[in-house]
């Protein structure tokens, strides 16, 4: 049975489907949000940066044309999973695969925060953020936490993270596990440095730097083995405990 679940979990239709109730949340947070310091529209900067591209592309259509591509892909790999297995979804197991998100975003803090004062060797001091973020809304800042689980996965694990295993293996030569490795390190540090950038960005120390990098290795290695969907909850969950707290 566990080992059913382990394997149906993972499949397209069960993790992208668990993953939209997030993207629906963040959606509706983020169009009520009222706007920051200085009238600044306050977004995730995960989804900012992937919505740039759109913009690019198609001026002031750009983030609509993002969010119906995002609803679209995730719409037509799940259609096409429940065909290709002839399956459909079962509310239990989207039930355990929340249960699990809650169970790895509660030991999450313990173990990336334990791994990261055993190689500093030393507590962990208080996290410092900006003093913008200090000024947003519990709302706001609710808005933010799922959208690191939603847009940061995506940006950081699905395509960062692909993109530069697929460089090192077809690019450079590497092997695919030097590849793998390679783009899991280098993904990590390049998602850690993304907290420190712009107004929003927090101020920059080398505890938090190091958990964070921690924290990368720790998603990625998540998302090859539970799949997109857990690892956005997890992630998303964390980051609502915290502010919780």
């Amino acid at each position: 049975m566990l080992s059913t679940y382990w394997q149906t979990s993972r499949a397209p239709r069960y993790s992208l489907f668990f993953a939209l109730p997030l993207l629906i949340f963040y959606q509706i947070l983020a169009a009520l949000a009222p706007a920051g310091p200085g009238g600044v529209t306050i977004r995730n900067g995960a989804d900012v940066v992937l919505q740039s591209v759109f913009v690019w592309l198609a001026g002031a259509w750009g983030p609509r044309l993002f969010l119906l591509c995002l609803i679209a892909i995730g719409a037509w790999l799940i259609a096409k999973d429940i065909r290709t297995n002839r399956a459909t979804i079962r509310l239990a197991v989207v039930a355990g695969m929340l249960l699990e998100a809650i169970c790895l975003a509660l030991i999450f803090g313990i173990v990336v925060g334990s791994l990261t004062a055993a190689l500093l060797g030393g507590p962990p001091p208080a996290m410092a953020i900006g003093l913008t973020v200090q000024h947003m809304s519990r709302w706001t800042l609710l808005m933010v936490s799922i959208g690191a689980g939603i847009y940061e996965e995506l940006l950081f694990r699905v395509l960062l993270v692909g993109l530069l295993a697929w460089t090192a293996k077809n690019v450079l030569g590497l092997r695919p596990l030097v590849a793998g490795v390679m783009a899991t390190v280098f993904g990590a540090l390049i998602f850690s440095a993304f907290h420190y950038i712009g107004a929003f960005g927090d101020r920059f120390d080398i505890y938090s730097f190091v958990f964070r990098t921690i924290a990368g290795l720790f998603f990625s290695g998540l998302y090859l083995l539970r799949g997109f969907g857990i690892t956005a909850w997890t992630h998303a969950l964390y980051d609502v405990f915290l502010l919780l707290r």
